[in-house]
């Protein structure tokens, strides 16, 4: 189901009704029911895969906790790892070591062999929803159980929600189980505060989706489909402008996620502070997709090692991060060189800035320069996060530097005002969040945003329904 679809906008209100309306020792089974229905809405048999990886890692993770023996603790763990990774291998990246496989074949070879064929068909077309996202949430419960951070769970049902729960089940925050199990199952009124939060986060989740990615994609994809055909400051502009994109798409969704929650007193992690103000791509990471970064640092960078290594060390450590990172989106080595293209510029920023006499230097240069050439460098990266394929990369190249195209790029002047007016949020933003910067406001002040969004919302939203990009992920 998606968060920008007349069904969502019916099932979020009932949802709550019931919600507040159980008593207190059933709301978690209502979650569960809704978090199911909400993931089976796509397709129903995809829910057969989440449920298996819930009851794998429910009864490892208790076997785990129960065991005295530290290497039958290792050896479960790395059962549960390896299913797990295995599983999201099978689905999301077998294909990349297979090879392109035209349908027609596929379609001619699945009515010779059809047991064969059902499998191609599965790892070339079926893709669960959010597969990677709750993968990891369920591996850190896993580990941490292991490392005897958290007691885990007894009752089923009840971990099943928390792999499940549908605000942040397709594409995260990638949470915590010491953060959202308590919260899951903790007494939660009606409040008064939490329905203004909710609706705050939910109206601006909603606006910079619909309002800004929705009809900035349009562009993108004109500018995409041919590049050598723009003019080259068309080009460049079509790079920032899906920089922004893919920024308020991400940011949109764990906006409408986080309102949602917050209508049932739950508080999800924020996922995004301001991230195109950071001065340098480690601040970056500091501020974009927070729950993904948090995940690997500590549950792969710090495991190998961190920074308490010698200094190649360390450089392998941080590469090999970095480049997971960028293929845990997608199977396509362009995701993987995103990922490293990262990786080299922070390595880059950290050792220049620990040579003799080169920080002061890089702190000067970073206070007026750092946050125009962190923005560059970040949109530039984007480039191999859009493009389809390698094959594809010299084209676009071509056309941000050596352009011969005559075609210009429009945008309509609405774009341009609620883009212009998303940008002054965003500054007015930096390190807040807009539930709790709107705190202060006056009562005219904020139901006068509040208005400014609704009718935005109403009246300029994407002619097209785009997907939420990360759902692929």
């Amino acid at each position: 189901m998606l968060f920008n679809s007349v069904p969502f906008l019916i099932f979020l209100p009932v949802v709550v009704l019931f919600y507040y309306l159980l008593p207190i020792h059933k709301r978690w089974i209502w979650l569960l029911i809704a978090s199911y229905f909400f993931y089976g809405f796509w397709k129903v048999e995809y829910l057969t895969l989440i449920v298996a990886t819930t009851i794998l890692d429910f009864y490892i993770a208790r076997a785990i906790y129960n065991s005295d023996s530290t290497v039958r603790k290792r050896c479960l763990l790395a059962l549960t790892c390896s299913v797990n990774l295995g599983t999201l291998f099978l689905f999301k990246y077998l294909v990349l070591f297979l090879g392109p496989m035209d349908p027609m074949r596929l379609s001619i070879f699945s009515a010779e062999n059809p047991f064969l064929g059902n499998i191609l068909f599965v790892v070339y077309y079926a893709l669960p929803v959010g597969i990677s996202f709750y993968t990891f949430q369920t591996m850190s419960y896993t580990i941490d159980v292991y490392y005897g951070r958290c007691v885990p769970e007894r009752n089923l049902g009840k971990f099943a929600l928390f792999i499940s729960y549908f605000p942040q089940l397709v594409a995260g925050p990638i949470e915590r189980f010491s953060h959202l199990q308590p919260q899951l199952l903790a007494r939660h009124l009606p409040t008064y505060e939490n329905f203004s939060k909710g609706f705050r986060l939910l109206v601006f989740g909603f606006f910079v989706k619909v309002c800004i990615a929705d009809n900035l994609a349009i562009w993108v994809d004109e500018i995409y489909a041919d590049p050598g055909q723009y003019i080259r400051p068309h080009v460049w502009l079509g790079t920032f402008i899906f920089g922004i994109q893919i920024y308020c798409d991400f940011s949109g969704y764990t906006l409408i996620a986080q309102g949602s929650a917050m209508l049932m007193g739950i508080t999800l992690m924020d996922n995004f502070r301001t991230p195109y103000l950071s001065a340098s791509v480690t601040e970056f990471w500091q501020r974009w997709h927070i729950s993904l970064s948090t995940w690997f640092r500590d549950y792969l960078y710090i495991p190998l090692g961190g920074s308490r290594v010698a200094v190649p060390r360390w450089v392998f450590n941080i590469m090999i991060v970095f480049a997971l990172s960028g293929f845990w989106h997608g199977a396509n080595w362009t995701f993987m060189i995103w990922g490293a293209i990262h990786g080299v510029m922070y390595l880059i920023e950290r050792l220049w800035s620990n040579l003799p006499g080169a920080g002061g230097v890089f702190r000067m240069l970073k206070k007026p320069f750092g946050v125009l050439l962190t923005f560059t460098i970040v949109h530039l990266a984007w480039v191999f996060f859009r493009i389809d394929k390698l094959e594809n990369l010299e084209t676009l190249w071509n056309a941000l530097f050596h352009s011969a195209g005559v075609k210009e790029l429009t945008l309509k002047a609405s774009i341009w005002l609620m883009l212009g007016l998303f940008v002054v949020l965003d500054l007015t933003l930096y390190n807040k969040r807009i539930d709790k910067w709107l705190d202060g406001k006056p009562f005219g002040f904020r139901w006068l945003l509040y208005a400014i969004m609704l009718f935005c919302i109403l009246s300029f939203g994407g002619l097209v329904n785009h997907p939420f990009i990360y759902f692929q992920f």
